[in-house]
């Protein structure tokens, strides 16, 4: 006896452009056909800029049943989520990288490789060992689960703080978010690696500043909202923490003649813990992993909680 194969669903990958093509050859890979959004059984939507675009989209294809949002945040789309749709995003899809990128700025704040950068002459030894360090991280997701593999050759002691109870893998230690100021005394590094949501906004401020060492780096590759920025130029001026290493600001893009720009104890990249050139491959991954379950009715991967908006 032969089982007749499932239909091909349709999905449509919107709004279309030359540098989606990859989203489009991800969808057919995985068995869908590429059609207009008033036919489409799904939706892929490809641009993170244009959020505001999609709630038009969605009003010209009532019997879409699957949105694939392009990012693992997804504050700009938290007001158009609903129960009519299932909502997936790009959690777990770009953890390599930006937790490449956050080993890369702990390194870079501890071995004080960014005074050593701004200046043009020999001067005294600086810097702190990441081997045996000790490490807060903020955020359970799989950027964390990613540096926590990334510090495994280091030795370092990781402390987890997350919004739910249970132990992540790896980590030496985890804590709820009532209990964030427990973590930060003591650690030499905390990174930030979290969702942003209405309850994370401003989750470092002037108290949780107060509470690090002296010495201690402030790494950020999650939101800058997260970090109150006034109270972080205060403390960074005053030389109260050992610096920052920020990925994303308050506000961003960040104006030319913002302080931190000017701090010598303040790293910042242009939110580029994960490029195009770097995500673009990873998110055509995920497509074609989630147009496969979804012909096959399986569970898809990278699902929004659409009560916690994330």
């Amino acid at each position: 006896m032969t089982t007749t194969p499932p239909p091909s669903p349709k999905i449509a990958v919107e709004p279309r452009s030359g540098r989606h093509e990859s989203l489009i050859a991800a969808v057919t890979a995985a068995g869908g056909v590429v059609s207009p959004v008033e036919e489409a059984d799904a939706l892929v939507w490809a641009d993170a800029a244009r959020a505001d675009l999609l709630r038009g989209v969605l009003a010209a294809g009532p019997q879409v049943r699957w949105v694939q949002l392009p990012f693992a945040g997804i504050e700009s789309y938290v007001h158009l989520l609903d129960d009519e749709h299932e909502w997936t995003c790009g959690k777990g899809v770009y953890a390599p990288p930006v937790a490449e990128h956050a080993l890369a700025m702990t390194l870079a704040g501890l071995r004080h490789l960014v005074g050593y950068g701004r200046v043009q002459a020999w001067t005294a030894p600086v810097g702190r060992n990441l081997i045996g360090a000790q490490v807060t991280i903020l955020g359970g997701g799989e950027i964390t689960r990613e540096l926590i593999s990334l510090l495994a050759p280091f030795g370092a002691h990781v402390t987890v703080v997350r919004r739910q109870t249970g132990p992540v893998d790896g980590a030496d230690v985890t804590l709820t978010t009532d209990r964030l100021h427990q973590a930060l005394p003591g650690a030499d590094v905390v990174v930030l690696a979290l969702a942003l949501t209405p309850e994370t906004v401003g989750i470092i401020g002037s108290a949780e500043l107060a509470l690090m060492e002296p010495h201690a780096w402030l790494v950020n590759v999650a939101r800058g909202r997260h970090v109150d920025t006034h109270a972080l130029v205060d403390v960074l001026r005053a030389h109260e923490i050992g610096g920052a290493a920020l990925d994303v600001t308050d506000p961003e893009p960040l104006p030319p003649e913002h302080p931190l720009w000017r701090l010598p104890n303040c790293l910042i990249t242009p939110h580029t813990a994960n490029t195009p050139e770097m995500g673009i491959p990873l998110l055509a991954e995920r497509v074609r992993d989630n147009v496969r379950r979804f012909a096959l009715g399986e569970t898809l991967l990278g699902r929004v909680d659409v009560v916690g908006g994330y």
